[in-house]
């Protein structure tokens, strides 16, 4: 190859700045915008892509870089991840894994708090679906209505702040029969 001009465009496309154009999911490609250029339908890198797989899609104006072997453009593929004016980062300090969704949803680690954190947005729901058990170590404060079917074990002592109601009867207001009023006392239950 003699063409200087040639070799020169080969050797600037090989690594190259862009932003993603548009994205397709199936088969997963992107085209990056990069220059006054559009690529062609190109696969983006993936954290994991084997027998464990990624899947978290690029976005719309996502900066990116374009690696070109041999620096033909429709050979490329897609590394995303540059956080950039237009998308900042979404954490500023160290010791912190934060993942924000595009609904607002944030999950996070903090390894130097030692703290994990996941606040879904209003409406959010959460599925966890362990058919060989869960197991909670640790006090668990629980705030809001809690529904449950199937038998329920204790070991230890219950402290209810109002009432128990089993079958319809109250554990405080449920009447004894059979008990003169008074200092009388049922006997002991068999």
């Amino acid at each position: 190859m003699n063409d200087l001009a040639t070799l020169a465009r080969l050797i600037e496309n090989l690594i190259r700045f862009g932003t993603i154009a548009a994205v397709q999911m199936q088969p997963p490609r992107v085209q990056v915008k990069t220059g006054t250029l559009t690529t062609a339908w190109l696969p983006w890198i993936a954290l994991r892509a084997g027998a464990d797989r990624e899947w978290n899609p690029p976005t719309e104006n996502e900066q990116v870089l374009l690696f070109s072997p041999s620096g033909q453009l429709a050979n490329g593929v897609v590394l995303t991840g540059l956080f950039s004016d237009h998308l900042p980062a979404n954490g500023d300090r160290e010791g912190l894994h934060r993942v924000t969704y595009r609904d607002g949803t944030v999950i996070e680690y903090d390894s130097i708090a030692h703290h994990l954190n996941a606040a879904l947005t209003d409406g959010g729901t959460t599925t966890l679906t362990s058919p060989g058990g869960i197991n909670l170590v640790g006090d668990i404060t629980h705030k809001g209505n809690y529904t449950q079917t199937g038998n329920q074990t204790i070991t230890g002592e219950v402290t209810v702040s109002a009432d128990v109601v089993a079958a319809g009867i109250s554990l405080v207001k449920h009447l004894h029969g059979g008990v003169l009023s008074g200092g009388g006392k049922t006997e002991n239950p068999e």
